[in-house]
């Protein structure tokens, strides 16, 4: 069959060696068969560096426990659940850089790739098959690995664009049927839909939106049902945006780069997201060096990018990765959409998030959490939307951005607030002028 080679997991994963450097898929597509494999044989390897990038996973990595802590060495460019305990017990590592230049180091060998799992569609009838919902950095780690290893997995929808290979330039192929990772389709709230809807209304017809995942993303589809010919080039491909491909609300038409074709790097939703995915040529997936390329994206004219972030100082600091010391994710492609919106002709980028967290504690701060780290620098800062309010801190000193932060900060915190403001930034912030506030 197409000089595939088929063997078991078991046998598959005989190709790993201590000392490798093995790149694991992400995105929902985790080989969990081949990641179980080679974990029955982590007592007889060592110091295997496992590479982990952006995933949803429906469990913790088997690895993940202290007899294999000499095993496995987990270096993580984005932390997933997976991992993210092993890692903030001080087991594994995170290695801080863009999801968009993952790929580059791979490619010039800083990051070495010995060994790369994968999770595969079936062969087409010329015998390629297609590691789908996630091309992000699998393509730039199949492309340098000297081992590819495949779970042939009839879950995996073939999508086109770079994430494709032949099957016969797999070393290992193991059948498996393992559905993939699937992410609710979480409900707006009603804060949600508040921000969505401030959102949308800035977002003209014809513009290249990048949205992320989750219920303030969501909000803003929905909202977005009432505009025409709006395009798609984003890292993340979600349910969210499902309805507004089904409708035609998303036809590309106005896109410079790729006219006709919506683009992501990876995809995160339900089966219905993923079997809508399959043999559509209208969707194309890039490696996320591509994809998240800031001179590329500002090609688009009017990109409307739109993230959220764990918190912000009153400057406009925001920190998107880490709780306080503690990791919680990675940079991803915020930076490079916000830099790539602000390039863009008409461009914009914003920036939601609720006012405050699950324990009634804002988000707003005077200053980070010590040991947060900054995402997206206060000199990028653009819109930032709350359930309160949106405010363009575009061309506005200190003094103003705290006022207008303020301005969309939940009311109990507002006072403590204008306090730090005062201590900070003296006479210059009391005679910051009312009429600046539009969001009350």
């Amino acid at each position: 069959m197409h000089n595939a080679k088929y063997m078991s997991a078991d046998e598959a994963v005989k190709l790993i060696k201590s000392g490798d450097h093995v790149y694991i898929q992400g995105s929902a597509s985790i080989p969990e068969v081949l990641v179980d494999a080679m974990t029955r044989r982590g007592h007889e390897l060592r110091d295997v560096t496992l590479y982990q990038i952006f995933a949803v996973a429906r469990r913790v990595a088997p690895y993940c426990k202290p007899e294999f802590r000499d095993s496995f060495l987990v270096e993580a460019f984005f932390i997933s659940n997976a991992v993210r305990e092993w890692i903030n017990a001080g087991y594994g590592n995170a290695n801080p850089r863009f999801l968009s230049q993952v790929p580059g180091l791979f490619r010039d060998g800083t990051c070495p790739v010995d060994v790369a799992m994968i999770n595969c569609s079936l062969p087409d009838k010329d015998g390629f098959v297609s590691y789908g919902v996630s091309a992000d950095v699998a393509v730039s780690a199949v492309e340098t690995a000297k081992v590819v290893i495949a779970q042939i997995n009839p879950s995996m929808p073939f999508s086109y664009g770079d994430p494709v290979i032949h099957i016969s330039k797999i070393d290992a192929c193991v059948e498996v049927t393992d559905p993939l990772v699937e992410v609710p389709t979480v409900e707006p709230t009603a804060k949600d839909i508040a921000i969505g809807n401030y959102i949308a209304e800035r977002i003209p017809d014809g513009a290249t939106i990048q949205i992320g995942v989750g219920g303030i993303p969501n909000a803003v589809a929905r909202a977005l049902m009432g505009h025409k010919h709006l395009g798609l080039h984003t890292e993340a491909l979600t349910d969210g945006v499902l309805p507004l491909l089904q409708s035609g609300v998303i036809d590309n038409s106005f896109k410079k780069v790729l006219p006709g074709k919506s683009v992501a790097a990876l995809a995160l939703g339900s089966r219905g997201l993923y079997d809508f995915m399959d043999y559509n040529e209208d969707i194309l997936f890039k490696d996320v060096a591509w994809t998240n390329d800031p001179f590329r994206i500002a090609q688009n004219p009017r990109v409307m990018s739109i993230n959220s972030c764990i918190e912000i100082d009153l400057t406009g600091q925001i920190c998107a990765d880490s709780i306080g010391e503690r990791q919680y994710s990675g940079v991803g492609g915020q930076q490079d959409f916000v830099y790539g919106s602000s390039r863009s002709e008409g461009g914009l980028s914003f920036i939601a998030m609720l006012s405050t967290t699950g324990k009634g504690q804002t988000k707003i701060k005077p200053v980070l959490t010590p040991g947060a780290g900054v995402v997206t620098t206060r000199f990028q800062a653009n819109y930032i939307v709350t359930e309160h309010g949106i405010v363009d801190l575009k061309g506005k000193n200190l003094a103003e951005r705290a006022r207008l932060l303020i301005s969309i900060a939940d009311p109990a915190h507002r006072e403590e607030l204008e306090e730090a403001a005062c201590r900070r930034f003296g006479y210059s912030f009391l005679r910051t002028a009312p009429s600046l506030i539009t969001n009350e």
